[in-house]
């Protein structure tokens, strides 16, 4: 990462400026074209472009396998509703809010990422874009705890914010304090969100698809929007309405013409395989030609999920077995594999425990037309985001 004193000569030296590469405002400017209004196009801009900058400082200065949150193929589907994106560094998670806003009297973090409890993170980062000179400069930050207890909350725009005066302007002291008091608590209590229905979250998704709503957020109250944006899959289902695009997570589709661009991205694709169902719990499946697989990354480990038709696809009748990829590994104990119903709800026989070390762990499953399921590992596997897969 390099530096340029004469054109950052105006900060206060104990700020951070950060170079953007043309090459990045480019492949941002691209990337921004899809999404679905004006305002969201150029949320995705600053944050992709402040994601550019920010994202390999922290992994040359501080931890090389920091990585975004919660992957940067799911970055979009939180770009199109809301500003911010996440970065983590092992266990702390650091969130950066970016803004072309001359103004710094105060930072304004949205209510989303202080109150969802798996959004909240350590460490909230003000982030100023000028990318017409390409710059961008991390002026400020705070922790959760401060948000929460010294924060004003506006209901209006449904933010929190700090004035300046309580907002740490030295970035060295971050690393400090994290150095000298590791322990030292940074997130405050969040209260859970009530669970929503499928039709509920339905409802929702059909409603702020519209995209003349400009502003989906600020539609509906935050529990309810909060538990929609909360499970990933349907945040991702929101962010493809809004684009007008048809169903991209039909398991039937993906077996007759190919995996759909996003779940792909997400790591999804097609396998020809020789299964072996020894040791089966339920009737010998016919062995058929094609599945779908994604390879994962757990404890330090590389597995692979597939999701396996019994039988002719129009049966509905499927498979969802993981395995770890090493030959002369097998899956340790504790290991869970379950699935869920959309709205997360269990049913009986939905997961298989390992109890002691296994070659494999699996759950057989009948379906309905339509519908669809969730799938969970325990221990959580790197970039873990829930995935409706509809069948």
């Amino acid at each position: 990462m390099t530096y340029d004193a004469a054109l950052f000569a105006f900060a206060d030296p104990t700020q951070l400026c950060l170079e953007i590469s043309p090459t990045a405002q480019n492949q941002a400017q691209q990337q921004s074209q899809s999404f679905s209004t004006l305002s969201s196009r150029w949320n995705a801009y600053l944050n992709q472009i402040s994601l550019s900058a920010i994202l390999p400082w922290l992994r040359e200065e501080y931890e090389p396998r920091a990585k975004a949150w919660p992957s940067v193929a799911a970055l979009p589907s939180g770009w199109e509703v809301v500003n911010g994106t996440a970065i983590e560094l092992g266990t702390t998670r650091f969130v950066f809010i970016a803004s072309e806003a001359i103004d710094l009297s105060e930072l304004r973090v949205p209510q989303e990422w202080v109150d969802i409890p798996s959004w909240v993170g350590d460490y909230y980062l003000a982030v100023q874009v000028e990318p017409d000179d390409g710059w961008v400069r991390i002026w400020g930050y705070c922790t959760h705890q401060q948000l929460k207890t010294r924060g004003n909350y506006d209901a209006s725009d449904r933010t929190y914010s700090l004035d300046e005066s309580d907002v740490i302007s030295d970035i060295n002291a971050l690393w400090v304090a994290r150095q000298l008091c590791p322990e030292e608590a940074t997130r405050a209590s969040v209260a859970p969100l009530a669970a929503l229905s499928s039709t509920q979250a339905e409802n929702l998704i059909q409603r702020l698809a519209n995209t003349a709503i400009a502003a989906p957020r600020l539609e509906v109250p935050f529990a309810i929007w909060g538990a929609l944006l909360e499970h990933g899959g349907w945040r991702e289902r929101l962010y493809e309405r809004r684009q007008g695009l048809p169903e991209q997570w039909s398991i039937l589709q993906w077996l007759r013409i190919g995996v759909s661009e996003v779940g792909q991205q997400l790591g999804w694709g097609r396998i020809e395989f020789q299964p072996s169902f020894a040791g089966a719990r339920s009737a010998e499946p016919t062995p058929t030609p094609t599945a779908l697989s994604r390879q994962l990354v757990i404890a330090g480990q590389q597995y692979e999920l597939q999701v396996i038709p019994l039988g002719n696809p129009e049966e509905r009748r499927w498979r969802f077995e993981l395995r770890n990829l090493s030959i002369v590994t097998s899956i340790p104990g504790g290991f869970t594999l379950r699935l869920l119903t959309e709205d997360l709800q269990p049913f009986e026989n939905n997961a298989d425990i390992a109890t002691t070390a296994v070659e494999q762990l699996y759950v057989d499953v009948i379906l309905a037309p339509g519908e669809g399921l969730v799938w969970e590992i325990e221990p959580v596997p790197e970039n873990y985001e829930r995935e409706i897969l509809r069948f």
